[in-house]
């Protein structure tokens, strides 16, 4: 094996560059991969656009101790190609990651909240990640993928998993008439979820066009044109009483209010999206409703990582949502710029061993 790898690396805002960097050195308790896929989101897309946010440029990370310019990419799958220590994976195996680290014994860890652990850090934001030829990523938050899945298919195992963590985190009931704002990749995969786990009547908003088409190949009950009144809408569906769970899962302006006001009087509103200004909330109406709001982030790997493998081994939900396959060089270009811009209605994937 080569001594270095080309990988991307986040130097500030708008400055990723392709280098030539050592092949990491997997630690105990660690594998090296051989990445095949890394999904790019809309929080890459913000780290580039407008950050440094979560990455840790200036600063020492507390958890993970990273310092400086550091290689992006938490949605990675890949071939192992060395173990350390006695760890349950074997040379040769293709797994998908969770990105996040927990410590295991925190209190949070204890209630199995790993995703909230104190001292919680995720490979790609707050430690080197997947866009590059090499990752070296703890086994414990590794998992096998399933024989005869893809590599694209597995490679949004993890965005996965965070669709179905929050569709837990919603509350939802069987039988609840639930409302999903938003049908972009997250709103997707939150849509999955929740087909996955109960047996629920759910509406989801968007633009007109593929992203609303997609929703009800999916299994949405219904679709609403974000263009018309679709507060109004939604109490008319409902007989004026509202939705018993709303998911904002777009962060667009003015969402957040609709979602208060298409809510049940006691009902839920899960936060998933994060909009770009901070939203202004009547919470003399949301007291006097008793409405509960709830925000959820990242997953539980050992609860959602492989039913997420499971989902897409079993179900069309990533050939849908795939938008392109492209090499490292166009990270930028064809991937960022684009997530920055609104402009990808699915999932981008980066194949580092690709070349222009």
């Amino acid at each position: 094996m080569a001594e270095t790898m080309r990988a991307a690396v986040y130097h500030g805002v708008r400055d990723i560059r392709i280098e030539n960097v050592p092949i990491p050195v997997p630690r105990a308790g660690e594998a090296l991969i051989a990445v095949r896929r890394n999904g790019i989101c809309g929080t890459d897309a913000t780290e580039w656009a407008a950050g440094p946010v979560m990455v840790p440029l200036t600063r020492t990370h507390p958890a993970s101790g990273h310092v400086g310019p550091m290689i992006p990419g938490h949605e990675f799958v890949g071939e192992v190609v060395e173990v350390r220590g006695d760890v349950d994976l074997c040379v040769g195996q293709i797994v998908a990651a969770g990105a996040g680290v927990w410590c295991g014994t925190c209190d949070r860890c204890a209630e199995g909240r790993t995703n909230i652990c104190r001292r919680y850090y995720t490979l790609g934001l707050n430690a080197h990640g997947g866009l590059a030829e090499y990752v070296a990523a703890p086994a414990r938050m590794l998992r096998t993928v399933p024989e005869g899945l893809s590599v694209d298919d597995a490679g949004m195992a993890q965005p996965l998993a965070v669709g179905l963590h929050a569709a837990r985190r919603a509350g939802v009931r069987n039988g609840d008439r639930v409302v999903v704002i938003g049908a972009g990749a997250i709103g997707t995969f939150v849509l999955a979820g929740l087909n996955h786990l109960y047996a629920a009547d759910v509406t989801v908003i968007d633009l007109p066009g593929p992203k609303l088409t997609r929703a009800m190949e999916l299994g949405a009950t219904r679709t609403l044109s974000a263009r018309e009144d679709v507060v109004a809408a939604v109490l008319e569906a409902t007989a004026g009483a509202g939705a018993d769970v709303v998911i904002e899962a777009s962060g667009a302006p003015g969402q957040y209010v609709n979602a208060l006001a298409m809510v049940a009087t006691g009902g839920r509103v899960l936060a998933v999206g994060l909009p770009k200004e901070k939203p202004n909330v009547d919470i003399f109406t949301l007291a006097l409703r008793e409405i509960t709001i709830d925000s959820t982030v990242a997953h539980v790997c050992h609860d959602d990582l492989q039913p997420a493998l499971d989902i897409l081994a079993a179900g069309r939900l990533g050939s849908l949502l795939l938008d392109d396959v492209i090499p490292l060089d166009r990270l930028v270009d064809a991937g960022l710029e684009r997530l920055a811009s609104g402009s990808v209605d699915g999932k981008v994937l980066v194949d580092p061993a690709a070349r222009t």
